[in-house]
C-alpha cells in the first residue's frame, strides 16, 4: 500500500511516518518546512520506502503533482502549529486549513485518489459543550480561528465524500504530548524553569481543565483508519484520554519531576489567551469500540515529554 502524508516533518506527522514505515508501507511525505523540522525526518530519511518532497499545499499544481503516484490513502496532517497567536495573523489558519485542504482534495479528485484521513481538533466543540463531549455534540459559537478553520476543512472533506465518492476518517484530537513535541504548555513551562528555576509565570488562573494524550497513543488511534473499511463514508472519531488535568496539576507534575519548588505567578483570567478553551474532555467511546485504548496516563505523557526535552537539550549540536 502506498501512503501520502502531508505535514510529514511535523510533530505528529513524523511519528506517523515512522510507524507506517515500520509496518512495511511505502510512504511519500510532503512538507513546506515552515513549522516542521528536517531533524524529525532523520530516523528514516534514508529508508528505502520513504521519499520526502518540499511542497507548499497552497500551490494547487504542486498538490496535483504530489498525487501522480496515486497513493491508496492520504493522511492530511499539515497544520499551522501557532495556535496561541492566531489572532495576530488571521489569514494563516484560513490558508493552512481551508485553502490547503481544498487543494489536497482537488488534487486527489484529479488523480482518482479516494481515501483521506484528517486530523482535526477537540477545540471545535467550543467552551459550552457537555463533557465528556460526543462526536454528535452541536457546535457552539467558535472561540478561535484555528477551530473555525478546522471545521471548515471537515466540511470540505464531507462534501467531497458526498459529491465525488470519497471516503474519509476525521480524528478530533485532544492536545498531544511526547517525542517530537514542539509547542504547548509543557515546553513553555520547561523552558521558563530552565531559564529561571525560582519562579514560573502561568497564563490564566490555572483552573483550565483539559485532556492530553501521548503521541504514541495518538498514532495507534490514527492507524486504525487503514485497517477499518470506511468506503463511501464520512466518519468522525474523538481521540483522547478519558482523564483530564488542570493547569495547576500540570505545574505540580512538572515542577516535581524537575525537583524544583518555584514561586508560581498565575496571571489571572479564566483562559490562557483569547480563543483558548477552558475545558476539553472528549467522549471516546466510538474509537474504543474499534479496539483502541490509550496506554499512557496524562502524568506519564508529561514525564515522557520532559524526558524527551531533556534528551534534546543534552544532545550535542552538529
Amino acid at each position: 500500500m502506498k501512503i501520502l502524508v502531508t505535514g510529514c516533518a511535523g510533530f505528529i506527522g513524523s511519528n506517523l511516518v515512522h510507524s507506517l514505515l515500520k509496518q512495511g508501507y511505502k510512504v511519500h511525505g510532503i512538507d513546506n518546512f515552515s513549522t516542521g523540522s528536517a531533524k524529525n525526518l532523520q530516523p528514516f530519511i534514508n529508508h528505502p520506502h520513504f521519499k520526502c518532497f518540499t511542497i507548499d499545499l497552497l500551490n494547487l499544481q504542486h498538490c496535483k503533482d504530489a498525487m501522480l503516484d496515486e497513493p491508496n490513502i492520504v493522511f492530511h496532517l499539515a497544520a499551522n502549529a501557532d495556535i496561541r497567536h492566531g489572532l495576530e495573523h488571521p489569514t494563516k489558519d484560513i490558508e493552512q486549513y481551508i485553502i490547503a485542504t481544498s487543494n489536497v482534495l482537488e488534487a486527489m479528485r484529479v488523480n482518482d485518489v479516494k481515501r483521506i484521513v484528517f486530523t482535526s481538533t477537540g477545540s471545535v466543540y467550543g467552551d459550552n459543550a457537555p463533557t465528556p463531549t460526543p462526536e454528535n455534540a452541536p457546535f457552539p459559537i467558535q472561540t478561535s480561528l484555528y477551530a473555525t478553520s478546522k471545521i471548515a476543512a471537515e466540511g470540505l472533506i464531507s462534501s467531497y465524500c458526498t459529491g465525488f465518492g470519497f471516503s474519509a476518517v476525521v480524528f478530533r484530537l485532544v492536545s498531544v504530548l511526547g517525542k517530537g513535541y514542539t509547542h504547548g504548555h509543557v515546553i513553555d513551562f520547561y523552558r521558563q524553569l530552565r531559564r529561571h528555576p525560582e519562579y514560573l509565570r502561568v497564563l490564566g488562573d490555572g483552573r483550565q481543565c483539559k485532556s492530553y494524550m501521548d503521541v504514541e497513543d495518538c498514532i495507534q488511534g490514527i492507524l486504525l483508519a487503514i485497517a477499518v473499511s470506511y468506503a463511501g463514508r464520512f466518519e468522525i472519531f474523538n481521540l483522547g484520554t478519558d482523564e483530564t488535568f488542570t493547569v495547576r496539576q500540570s505545574v505540580d507534575t512538572i515542577t516535581s519531576a524537575l525537583m524544583l519548588d518555584p514561586d508560581i505567578d498565575y496571571l489571572g483570567g479564566d483562559c490562557g489567551w483569547a480563543g483558548d478553551n477552558t475545558h476539553i474532555q472528549l467522549d471516546c467511546t466510538a474509537i474504543r469500540t474499534e479496539g483502541w485504548a490509550p496506554r499512557f496516563s496524562i502524568k506519564e505523557g508529561i514525564f515522557r515529554t520532559l524526558n524527551y526535552l531533556q534528551q534534546v537539550e543534552s544532545t550535542p549540536r552538529e
